[in-house]
């Protein structure tokens, strides 16, 4: 018997506990595993050979979803990918990025069962249990209420049971961070240094990231560059705007108790600071 080992990569324990719950019964797709982050999710990949992911859009430790999908895009071989969203918003980006499908929470166990299809469509390869076996009926139950054994040699053994283990642990050493962020230009991943990097804007559900000689339009949202790159300089100063304060060379004070920042460069820009962000950035800077 073939089937199709998958990870679930989702924030949200009750959507992870009922995708389980729908799949429990299914023999062509065994779940091998979750994880929380995209940075999990890639280290158990490096030691198991998923064949799907089970997505969230949105996940914590500044890399969602749709981020994932396009770093997966570099690789030569990637699992079948569905994105488990909770409203179709980003349903036109994640088939962009090569999303299998799309499934909109709370989901139905006969619409997990339509993926589970579109799945096995998509790997032609993978054979299943043959139904016209003998006494398959009894077979099909045994298969469900006891623990999937899988053939896997010690070697395997032991890479699986490290990877699991070095992705659950939660004290071990943070991941180290190279000060770049990715970004595709023209189907290729190019690596921004944060430093050069003037600030960042909101644009509905992605973000233009802007240099002082270009801007590439990203799918980070504004929110999850301000956790990624606060600890770098970046402050927000507007809900539309994340700026690098080492790029910053003054503050001007506008009619009406308003404020704005002029950055550096041959290119000079003003960014408004909203009211209520002034007094933290004034701490930030000892005035």
């Amino acid at each position: 018997m073939s089937f199709l080992k998958a990870l679930i990569i989702h924030p949200e324990r009750e959507v992870s506990t009922k995708l389980r719950e729908y799949l429990s019964g299914e023999s062509r797709i065994k779940i091998l595993g979750e994880a929380m982050t995209s940075f999990e999710a890639l280290e158990l990949l490096e030691n198991i050979s998923y064949d799907v992911f089970f997505l969230g859009i949105h996940l914590p430790s500044g890399v969602d979803g749709i981020e994932l999908a396009q770093i997966l895009n570099q690789r030569k071989q990637r699992p079948n990918i569905v994105f488990l969203a909770d409203d179709e918003l980003m349903a036109y980006k994640a088939f962009e990025v090569g999303a299998t499908d799309y499934l909109v929470w709370p989901f139905s166990g006969s619409r997990v069962q339509k993926t589970v299809e579109r799945l096995y469509r998509y790997t032609p390869e993978t054979r299943i249990v043959d139904r016209d076996r003998p006494d398959n009926s009894s077979f099909q139950q045994e298969l469900q209420e006891e623990t999937v054994k899988l053939n896997l040699s010690e070697t395997d053994q032991d890479s699986f049971l490290s990877a699991l283990r070095h992705a659950w642990n939660l004290n071990r050493p943070a991941r180290l961070e190279i000060e770049k962020l990715p970004v595709n230009l023209d189907g290729k991943m190019i690596l921004v240094p944060y430093n050069q990097i003037v600030f960042v804007e909101a644009y509905e559900d992605y973000s233009f990231v802007h240099t002082s000689q270009e801007k590439f339009l990203t799918s980070y949202r504004l929110k999850n560059l301000e956790e990624r790159l606060g600890r770098h300089g970046f402050f927000r100063v507007h809900r539309k705007y994340l700026v690098n304060l080492e790029m910053v060379n003054e503050i001007a004070s506008l009619p009406g108790s308003n404020f704005m920042l002029r950055t550096a460069g041959r290119k000079k820009i003003e960014l408004p600071i909203s009211r209520r962000r002034i007094s933290e950035l004034k701490q930030i800077l000892g005035l």
